[in-house]
């Protein structure tokens, strides 16, 4: 029971940052084969398909992780799966934004989601994949970064002006 508490007060966090009013408002469903909770620590664990849902927000993984401050308060959650994934309606105009890696760190403080391993962004059509994704739910910027012989690549979807074979009346 503690540990569905403990995962509400994080996803509500999140989505006062960069999303949809309402998902604050809608209820939290958190499946998983597993759920743990360490009194001492401050730290529980979610294992085995684990599945949150709120509102727009959707993530999934095969092991999700919060972890608290000394009073309680959500400092930090990761999930990992092969991959573990995000998505959410960030605005009406900037539609749904979706995430996948194999790791996931989010930093309530910051804001700051970092995807790590195979990531991969995508929101309105265009894409961002690297070995690391660092993505501001504050202010909306991306930072990716190459690795593991791999470069960054971005994808820009076309404008409807700069199709060619397009006229515009």
């Amino acid at each position: 029971m503690a540990g569905g508490v403990l995962v509400a007060g994080m996803l509500t966090a999140s989505n006062v940052a960069n999303a949809l009013p309402s998902d604050a408002n809608e209820p939290i469903r958190l499946l998983a084969d597993k759920a743990t909770y360490s009194e001492r620590s401050g730290v529980t664990s979610y294992t085995g398909n684990v599945t949150i849902t709120q509102g727009t927000l959707k993530m999934t993984a095969d092991n999700l992780t919060v972890n608290l401050t000394p009073t309680r308060a959500i400092e930090s959650a990761v999930a990992t799966g092969r991959p573990a994934t995000i998505q959410q309606i960030v605005t009406p105009e900037k539609g749904l934004a979706k995430g996948q890696a194999n790791r996931i760190d989010y930093n309530v403080k910051t804001g700051l989601v970092t995807l790590t391993g195979n990531a991969r962004l995508t929101q309105n059509g265009g894409s961002f994949s690297g070995n690391v994704i660092h993505y501001s739910l504050k202010v909306g910027d991306i930072e990716a970064k190459a690795g593991n012989n791999q470069r960054v690549e971005l994808v820009f979807p076309p404008q409807a002006s700069n199709r060619v074979g397009v006229r515009n009346r």
